[in-house]
């Protein structure tokens, strides 16, 4: 177990014992701006379509953190995140790449990060949990193959459950759940993943929150935002 695995662990622990919850959150009682990403679907699918053109180029997810290598680069087929938005600092190049999602996240000073996650064909990212529960993910479809009954071929299985999120369709989760993601498809899936700050926790939560965002912001400032 590397340093970081072992320090994401940790802080579960300690999350685990103050804050309890379901995978599968409400979006009315943790993030009502859910509605303004969807609203926004057709314009931030053809900003993501714009950006997959140069797939190539997009850096893979452990080329941002190499820490992460185990569950990226298992299986030699890539998982690519163009990050607009990491931790509350802005990658300002890829924010002017696409005004309209860039337009809907300044508008929702919840978000924390914003990303477009790129999965090839056949890739498989294996088990793995999310590092704290202060942060909860919103995963929207943007272009999600379909298999030949018409379902999503993306599978995103939360807690031993399958979710098939097709384009436009969304989901509110916390990723501290044991989860995995396979792009049983014939083309690329595209999706937009947000980290929300959690809402309504206890004050030594939120303290802890806040010192771990500012710690975890300092961190990309200094490697670069990816």
């Amino acid at each position: 177990m590397n340093l970081y695995d072992q320090g994401a662990k940790l802080v579960r622990q300690i999350y685990d014992r103050r804050i309890v919850g379901p995978p599968i959150l409400d979006a009315d009682t943790f993030f009502p701006d859910a509605a303004k990403f969807a609203a926004a679907w057709p314009a931030i699918r053809a900003e993501a379509d714009a950006v997959m053109q140069h797939f190539a180029h997009i850096p893979r997810f452990h080329d941002i953190m190499p820490e992460q290598a185990d569950i990226s680069a298992n299986d030699g087929r890539d998982w690519r995140l163009y990050v607009l938005k990491a931790y509350g600092v802005p990658h300002d190049a890829h924010m002017a790449a696409c005004p309209a999602l860039a337009s809907v996240v300044a508008d929702s000073p919840e978000v924390l990060s914003a990303s477009l996650s790129f999965m090839e064909s056949g890739k498989h990212v294996p088990p793995h949990r999310g590092p704290f529960r202060g942060v909860i993910r919103f995963y929207m479809g943007l272009a999600v193959p379909r298999d030949a009954d018409g379902l999503p071929a993306a599978v995103l299985k939360i807690d031993g459950e399958e979710h098939r999120i097709g384009d436009g369709e969304w989901l509110l989760w916390d990723d501290t759940f044991c989860h995995e993601v396979f792009n049983g498809g014939d083309t690329i899936r595209s999706v937009l993943l947000l980290d929300i700050g959690r809402r309504s926790m206890p004050a030594d939560m939120r303290l802890l929150s806040s010192a771990l965002i500012a710690a975890v912001a300092a961190g990309v400032r200094w490697r670069g935002v990816g």
